[in-house]
């Protein structure tokens, strides 16, 4: 049980769904219960055959997702992590707790992920991220290593391609902070300023809430759909969080976080924005709400 951590941390990163790794963990581990004590003593290296399961599993969950998300409607976005809440770790704790914050689980990291073919995205994350060696990722994807190396290769590819000079954490934090002083505000000369000129927002609500279907580009497009759509949205707060390991946004309504906003900084300005409204994809958020208000399904006092 002590592999649980490492396999939540693989199984979120191949397929940017805390609810998939979940499904993943516990899917290898009954077939790991399912063999007899005598098989289970007779594997050399269970954590190496835990791994092997898993990424096996998730591989084939890569093939399906892309006909999945065909039929998505609106655009998908890997489901945001918040900070962890506790040590937690153990067997009993929340997966969002198990998965380790490192740049390998930024939002716009995983965004690129998605656009690898499987077989990339498995061989890259296994080999570069985590490390195994070409013939166990071989093992995993029924490929020889040399087929493997050259898949990771064509992932870096990929990474390289859309790699841009991050603001680092301070800067990021203190542009985040300013931009939801600005929307507060509905300060639109300083919305504009801290945007890119070619910004770009990308919205994920699955078609259970409302929210853009399309990417909008452009800081003109983006503030004159903000100032639009403004009048509309309910009594609305914004909090300061830890999104995927970097300065992001919350936002709630009559205290339940109905988005949670992710963005990547280079230069001082707001390239991209993703808002993630689907709330399948905030149970974390939503948990975390009910422990900062535990009182509000309580029942009321009784009358003297």
């Amino acid at each position: 049980m002590g592999e649980r951590r490492r396999l939540t941390n693989l199984a979120y990163r191949l397929l940017g769904s805390l609810a998939d790794a979940e499904d993943v963990v516990q899917e290898t581990y009954a077939r790991w219960y399912a063999q007899s004590e005598r098989q289970r003593a007779a594997i050399e290296s269970p954590g190496g055959w835990l791994t092997t399961v898993a990424g096996r599993i998730c591989l084939n969950l890569l093939g399906s997702a892309r006909a999945r998300r065909e039929r998505y409607v609106g655009e998908w976005i890997p489901e945001p992590l918040p900070a962890h809440r506790g040590e937690g770790g153990g067997a009993t704790a929340d997966p969002a707790d198990r998965i380790t914050l490192d740049e390998s689980v930024h939002m716009a990291f995983l965004v690129v992920l998605e656009s690898m073919t499987p077989a990339e995205r498995v061989a890259f994350v296994l080999h570069d991220v985590f490390q195994y060696p070409f013939a166990e990722v071989a093992e995993i994807l029924g490929r020889s290593a040399a087929a493997c190396r050259q898949l990771a290769t064509s992932a870096r590819r990929r990474i390289r391609a859309s790699a841009a000079p991050v603001s680092p954490p301070s800067t990021q934090a203190g542009v985040v902070r300013e931009f939801k002083r600005a929307w507060e505000a509905k300060d639109v000369r300083s919305l504009m300023d801290l945007l890119d000129p070619d910004a770009t927002v990308i919205a994920d609500g699955g078609g259970l809430v409302g929210a853009l279907l399309e990417p909008l580009t452009g800081r003109e497009n983006i503030v004159r759909a903000y100032l639009d759509t403004s009048r509309f949205v309910p009594a609305t707060t914004f909090l300061e969080r830890t999104v995927n390991g970097q300065p992001g946004l919350i936002a709630r309504v009559d205290g339940v976080t109905s988005t949670v906003f992710a963005f990547r900084v280079v230069d001082g300005r707001i390239t991209h924005i993703w808002g993630v409204r689907n709330p399948e994809k905030l149970r974390p958020w939503t948990d975390a709400d009910a422990e900062e208000n535990p009182n509000d399904n309580d029942p009321a006092p009784e009358a003297a």
